[in-house]
């Protein structure tokens, strides 16, 4: 016998990537490849079919509106059928709808409302598929190595973002939008044909009884029996909304007046795209004890680029900045995760993953619509600084909540009717605790 069959083999995935966080990983990276180069093609679909600034809000809008509005029932329909034949159905209506949204503008006949319902079907499929895919992302991973595991994953992502971006950028100029609308449509198409074979045999089986009312409440009560839970999302919905209206409304404002015009913009935005996936790279050898602690810290810095552009700085210190909070905001994210995945019981962890996303994109809309009048008002540099004061004013409030300063890190996952460990049971590698 060989010396070398009597060697063990080394493994090709760490013990903590099992086979569902991988194939979660890998689709969550083709579809945010292909989606985040859809989201420029779609802005220049409208211009090149006639429209706008305005119809390109609109179109935007078209999206944002039916995920408000069907998130809860999302969540709701992810805790009662088995997830991953959600997500592979939100899959289905997202390829689908991309794909007649590339045809219509490859045959030059697309109009505003056209585009509108499209990119409303496509909100209305990631409002089911958001809830499921966190709640089966959560319930992937175990013990010690989950925060690890979260960076991980967010990191995938993160890169996927910036890749997505810059590629979907290049191919809008080279080939048109409508190609890249296609190419997004295949994603979906793959990504779903990945997200068909998970394994949900894990997740326990609901009891008969209820409907969808009883569910909603049921997820309510654990939303909102928590305030660690419901301070942070509070501040989410607030602190998302403003730095939205910052980075979509009065950056490229600002740029255009100031810093150079778009290119300068871009390159800002992709300082921020790769201080996340720095952020996350650091986060799976970081495991601060004092979970929320740490998180909600790395929040304040989310202040630093509407201060930045109230100001405004040159485009190199502004690219710092960037990167700076695109860093910051990954401690928080994978802190979240890991805090989520400890502390809500499996079978309801898509009805509070739903309350996370309808608290961080609802008042989005609303800021985006109030920019414009507040600008009027206060004048652009007031703006500015207000969207950074609001930041730090929320995130400050939330540290009032002792939940949120005190909850620690532990391995041992909570499950239904069952009692938290103590906090103390995992050894961090470091932390503010």
């Amino acid at each position: 016998m060989s010396p070398a069959a009597v060697l063990p083999r080394r493994p090709r995935r760490p013990a903590w990537a099992g086979r569902n966080y991988s194939l979660l990983t890998a689709s969550a990276f083709v579809t945010n490849l292909g989606s985040n180069g859809a989201l420029i093609a779609a802005a220049f679909a409208v211009l090149e079919a006639g429209g706008d600034g305005g119809d390109v809000g609109l179109v935007a809008a078209s999206r944002t509106l039916p995920l408000v509005l069907f998130l809860l029932i999302g969540g709701a329909v992810a805790d009662r059928l088995p997830r991953h034949r959600v997500m592979v159905a939100a899959n289905a209506l997202n390829c689908v709808s991309q794909a007649a949204f590339a045809v219509l503008v490859l045959s030059g006949e697309a109009r505003l409302w056209q585009m509108m319902l499209l990119t409303a079907l496509g909100g209305t499929g990631q409002a089911f598929f958001s809830p499921a895919a966190e709640g089966m992302l959560l319930s992937s991973v175990r013990g010690e190595q989950a925060s690890r595991a979260f960076a991980v994953f967010r990191m995938a992502m993160q890169g996927a973002s910036v890749g997505g971006a810059a590629l979907g950028g290049a191919m809008v100029a080279v080939i048109g939008p409508g190609w890249v609308l296609a190419a997004d449509a295949a994603a979906f198409a793959v990504a779903g044909s990945m997200r068909a074979f998970l394994d949900v045999s894990h997740i326990p089986r609901r009891a008969p009884g209820g409907g969808m009312l009883a569910d909603l409440r049921e997820g309510w009560r654990e939303f909102a029996g928590r305030p660690w839970l419901w301070g942070v999302v509070v501040q989410f919905s607030i602190a998302n909304a403003v730095v939205g209206a910052a980075d979509a409304v009065y950056g490229p404002l600002v740029a255009r007046d100031h810093l150079g015009g778009a290119g300068p913009w871009g390159l800002a935005l992709g300082f921020f795209g790769a201080g996340t996936v720095a952020g996350a790279l650091l986060m799976t050898r970081w495991k601060p004890r004092r979970l929320l602690l740490a998180g909600t810290l790395g929040v304040f810095p989310l202040a630093l680029p509407a201060a930045a552009l109230a100001v405004p700085v040159p485009i190199a210190v502004l690219c710092a900045v960037m990167f700076l909070t695109g860093a910051t905001v990954e401690v928080f994210g994978v802190s979240w995760m890991t805090a989520l995945h400890q502390e809500i019981p499996e079978e309801k962890l898509s009805r509070i993953a739903a309350y996370d996303w309808f608290g961080s994109v609802a008042l989005v809309p609303l800021a985006m619509a109030l920019a414009g009048p507040a600008e009027t008002a206060f004048g652009r540099t007031g703006a500015l600084w207000g969207c950074a004061a609001l930041v730090v004013v929320v995130t400050a409030a939330v540290l009032c909540v002792p939940d949120v300063r005190n909850l620690r890190r532990r391995t041992k996952h909570v499950t239904a009717g069952s009692r938290p460990a103590s906090a103390d049971t995992e050894s961090p590698a470091g932390g503010l605790g």
